[in-house]
């Protein structure tokens, strides 16, 4: 029986814990190829280079029975592209990005380079899941959500997923998770984004920052409430934005 096959990807970087982790784990469902850009693209969303050539560099060193890897000088939708026709013998069973250093609920998944990569698996018609933990840190203990990550994974291998659905899976910091849910995104925004930086030049310089602001904390039923009380949020999400509930209404447009 022919072995599975899984495409993983990042937005962190093909050095990055996370997906290191994630490969261990997907190493033990099927033989995994990684695909990943060669250093840090966070907040790469669904970007691709358009504008220069991007390399692919054949990682042997990292290596191991059952695991090819790759650096992508490009983003992580340029990984997946790349990999389905350069690199993979034929169609993965599955995409699982990740595991992010950082959560990507609510509306982050619009910025996300790791959900980027997730959305572009599913255009392609595989089953794809990201993964991401609340974390800021460089290393992290990831053995809270091994099982639940392969478990999640395993379910979709075997069941598959509706047509253009993909998974965004998060994870609190936590040493004993309270459980799982399934979410909805809730709603919020990011806001007091910028900080003032010294430029030796004079010339005005900022950096990203900002604080998420929770229009709902007290809805049970998000994925920001599970976070915040230290549960795993599993959130469908569709590739068809069309906003059906608002068509009519818009009809005198075209009267």
């Amino acid at each position: 029986m022919e072995r599975k096959l899984i495409l993983i990807t990042n937005d962190d970087g093909v050095g990055a814990q996370g997906i290191n982790e994630l490969a261990r784990l997907m190493m033990e469902l099927g033989d995994v190829i990684v695909v990943a850009p060669d250093s840090a693209r966070s907040g790469a969303a669904c970007y691709i280079t358009c504008t220069q050539a991007i390399t692919l560099n054949h990682r042997v060193d990292m290596e191991e029975r059952g695991l090819q890897v790759y650096a992508c000088s490009g983003s992580p939708v340029d990984c997946v592209k790349l990999a389905l026709e350069q690199v993979c013998p034929r169609l993965p069973d599955l995409l699982v990005s990740g595991i992010n250093h950082g959560d990507n609920a609510s509306c982050s998944i619009h910025y996300s380079g790791t959900m980027g990569a997730v959305i572009e698996g599913c255009m392609k018609g595989i089953p794809s899941i990201g993964f991401s933990l609340r974390t800021l840190k460089h290393k992290c203990d990831f053995s809270p959500y091994a099982d639940e990550i392969q478990r999640i994974a395993r379910f979709v291998l075997t069941e598959g997923l509706p047509q253009d659905i993909c998974l965004n899976v998060n994870f609190p910091e936590v040493s004993e998770l309270a459980g799982m849910r399934i979410c909805r995104m809730g709603r919020g925004r990011w806001v007091q984004e910028w900080i003032s930086a010294n430029n030796p030049r004079g010339m005005n310089a900022f950096w990203l920052t900002g604080r998420f602001l929770n229009l709902e904390p007290h809805s049970e039923d998000t994925d920001y409430w599970a976070l915040d009380h230290g549960y795993g949020a599993i959130t469908p999400i569709k590739l068809d934005m069309t906003a059906y509930e608002v068509l009519h209404s818009l009809t005198p447009l075209i009267s």
